[in-house]
């Protein structure tokens, strides 16, 4: 029977501020067998977790991370902005997806996974991200799991699958149909996809044998897929 893997997008973002640890946990309560969240450096080379490469958007302060100390990203957020090591914790016995914005940084890159690697989550850690970040994965940790992030119809070079390696190969959602979805099984890679968050879009997804779900929804995926148990794939 497939089991589709319930991976909470920023934690649980209907209920809290995204990427906070109250997100974290709360979309461990609501089930998620995995929660994504993702990480940059301060300026003094502190991962912490944060999407944007600014804090304006969700903490009103238009400041760059990376012209921040990490003391200085706590000022400002009133503690609101955890560090890696904090999530980690947060997050332990459970799978954390690690998604790695903007450019790839191959310094910084080899700082969060050494972060990881220190705090002994590498095997329940895997990390998402587009071809150049996943690289630079590959070269820190030889044997880090990685969902390769692709966008277009067009499938990976076997040349780059070849070196990134990935286990996973992860879409945008409105791209998967039952072809794509055939595709990637026969190359022995899992489907991941996001950020679907409808009901019609997850169980349509639910319906194509995807193999793992990032969503802000973390509660409806759940109810759906418990609704679904046992249903017949089409590959």
């Amino acid at each position: 029977m497939q089991t589709v893997t319930a991976v909470a997008h920023r934690g649980d973002p209907y209920r809290f501020r995204e990427n906070t640890l109250d997100s974290l946990r709360s979309a461990l309560d609501q089930g998620a067998d995995a929660v994504e969240f993702d990480v940059r450096l301060t300026r003094d080379g502190v991962p912490v977790l944060l999407h944007d490469d600014t804090l304006k958007r969700l903490w009103g302060h238009d400041r760059p991370l990376r012209s921040l100390s990490s003391d200085e990203v706590r000022g400002l957020t009133a503690g609101g902005v955890p560090t890696l090591v904090d999530a980690l914790a947060t997050t332990d016995g459970s799978r954390a997806m690690i998604d790695l914005p903007g450019r790839a940084d191959p310094r910084a890159v080899r700082e969060i996974v050494g972060v990881v690697q220190e705090c002994g989550a590498r095997d329940r850690v895997y990390y998402c991200a587009g071809a150049e970040m996943m690289l630079a994965v590959r070269a820190a940790d030889p044997s880090a799991e990685i969902a390769l992030t692709w966008t277009t119809l067009a499938p990976p070079r076997a040349g780059l699958l070849d070196v990134v390696r990935p286990r996973w190969l992860n879409y945008r959602f409105a791209l998967v149909d039952h072809a794509l979805a055939a595709r990637v099984h026969r190359g022995g890679h899992l489907l991941s996809v996001w950020t679907p968050d409808t009901r019609r879009s997850l169980r349509r997804l639910l319906g194509l044998g995807v193999d793992s779900i990032t969503t802000n929804r973390i509660d409806l995926l759940c109810t759906l897929r418990t609704g679904t148990a046992g249903y017949t794939l089409e590959r």
